[in-house]
């Protein structure tokens, strides 16, 4: 496996595995506004890849992409600037296989060598699986989001 810096040749590919960001997303959350959400978070991402305060890195078995990782810095409430990894996708096919692992670890080490202390991830609390693959890596839950319908 390689991990390399994404170029706009791989806009495509990423924008397609994009789609997986839908995946443990809250069930009462409408599906059509998900995908394009997760779409657009991609976009924006991708959208300046020459920007020296956000990288994307790409995976890539047998010359495939087959993840890949956003990343950028947002800070913390408390004033600390944060590391963030804003999108994080593994193909269906090539999980389980420490891709995610590696773009994990590409995005540390992009923070790291930026002087930050701590990584940050968003996920959903539905989503299952990112909760328990982050936890593996030792991330420790810090923030809950909690919402009610009052229709």
């Amino acid at each position: 496996m390689h991990i390399r810096p994404a170029q706009e040749s791989d806009r495509d590919l990423l924008l397609e595995l994009a789609e997986r960001l839908q995946e443990g997303v809250a069930p009462w959350r409408d599906p059509e506004d998900v995908r394009r959400a997760v779409v657009g978070w991609v976009r924006e991402s991708l959208a300046d890849l020459s920007d020296p305060d956000s990288a994307a890195f790409v995976a890539e078995q047998s010359g495939e992409g087959v993840g890949f990782v956003c990343v950028s810095e947002r800070p913390h409430f408390t004033g600390e600037v944060d590391t963030y990894i804003g999108e994080l996708v593994v193909a269906k096919m090539a999980q389980g296989k420490g891709v995610g692992r590696a773009l994990v670890r590409a995005a540390e080490d992009w923070g790291r060598a930026r002087g930050r202390k701590r990584v940050v991830v968003d996920t959903g609390a539905a989503n299952a699986p990112a909760r328990q693959f982050y936890a593996a890596l030792g991330y420790e839950e810090e923030d809950i989001t909690v919402s009610r319908a009052i229709v």
